[in-house]
């Protein structure tokens, strides 16, 4: 049986921050060598060569060794950084480790940790890809405890994008890559590792390589995928609930169905077990809310509730920074707390426009 989690947000007051890792270190909150995950945003442009994720997660990973945990060990543990915090988002990271705690038959927060294989430039956005992250969330799932799908909350991972050099390794091996475009390869990737989530969750059958980035309609509901140029397999952190791990949190999630849809975020919290009224307020949430991981997407008509908007024709701003601005806005809005996970570039993540919504609650 998985140990119990302890999960914590904590804020990052520069880009090369963790001292805010340390503290909670150093007031024995957890052990650095129980740290089994870390999510978080950090301040870059959110692109292709968004180093600010590389040195985040160089901060972090010297902050659990200078705390004690073993440097080999470190260097395994998962550290998914989402770059670009538009808008009011604020750079924080959530940081979950086991704990020592009293088992008990409620269901409660449990972490599963897994790599893919290598995933080859010309995996991306294909089948090869879907089917060695769908067989990596099966491993993180047992590896958290869950034998059911339907208590599988959230799947956060981080894949390769394509870069100009393994364009080129792959046209040496003679093989071809969905596209040449750098920056469209971040949306290849995350919907393929999307769809990869959904096949290994029962959610969708086995899709066809034309159907990515082209059949909105087959989703996770539960998907939230970043990728970027730190790593040549897919990370995948499984977050769901047990019976028989103890401890204090509990995670849930809904939909948003368009980029305003804060009912869904509401939702979420509902489903990880916060009692709130029919018209919730943020003073309900009563400091109980720990954080809420979203992915968000411009909606393929460029419309919003009917009406029209310029993200996708917008040739000044690109339309990432856009919807993520506006989503981090609304989610703010909800939760009264502006450190909120709001990730961009959604295919296949949630329906076409919205996207999913975890929320992690702390019932005490």
């Amino acid at each position: 049986m998985p140990s119990a989690i302890e999960v914590r947000k904590v804020p990052i007051h520069s880009v090369a921050d963790a001292s805010e890792l340390t503290k909670l270190l150093d007031e024995g909150v957890f052990e650095a060598s129980r740290v089994v995950a870390i999510i978080g945003k950090t301040e870059g442009n959110g692109g292709v060569n968004d180093y600010t994720r590389i040195i985040a997660d160089r901060a972090f990973r010297e902050a659990l060794v200078a705390g004690g945990a073993d440097g080999e060990a470190v260097k395994q543990v998962p550290i998914v950084w989402s770059g670009g915090t538009d808008g009011v988002i604020s750079p924080h990271a959530t940081i979950f480790a086991t704990v020592d705690a009293e088992p008990t038959e409620e269901s409660r927060l449990t972490v599963g940790f897994a790599m893919s294989d290598v995933l080859l430039p010309e995996d991306i956005g294909r089948s090869g890809m879907v089917t060695k992250v769908a067989d990596a969330v099966k491993v993180a799932m047992e590896r958290a405890g869950i034998t059911d799908t339907a208590d599988v909350h959230y799947v956060q991972t981080k894949t390769p994008l394509l870069t100009l050099s393994t364009i080129e390794d792959a046209k040496s091996r003679g093989k071809d890559v969905f596209t040449e475009d750098t920056l469209y390869s971040m949306d290849v990737s995350n919907g393929g590792t999307a769809l990869g989530i959904a096949v290994a969750l029962g959610e969708i059958e086995m899709p066809r390589d034309e159907d990515v980035l082209k059949d909105r309609s087959l989703y996770s509901s539960v998907a939230s995928c970043s990728s970027g140029v730190e790593l040549d397999r897919a990370q995948v952190v499984v977050v769901g609930n047990a019976t028989g791990v103890g401890g204090r949190y509990r995670i849930g999630h809904s939909v948003m169905t368009d980029a305003l849809d804060a009912d869904g975020i509401w939702e979420a919290i509902r489903s990880a077990g916060l009692d709130l009224p029919e018209r919730p307020r943020t003073s309900d949430l009563d400091g109980k809310l720990v954080n809420v991981f979203l992915k968000c997407e411009a909606s393929q008509d460029g419309t919003v509730r009917g009406r029209r908007n310029a993200m996708l024709d917008d040739s000044d701003v690109h339309w990432h920074r856009q919807i993520k601005a506006a989503v981090g806005g609304v989610t703010a809005a909800v939760t009264g707390d502006p450190a909120v996970f709001v990730s961009v570039s959604a295919a296949h993540q949630g329906p076409d426009g919205g996207g999913p919504v975890a929320a992690i609650v702390d019932l005490g």
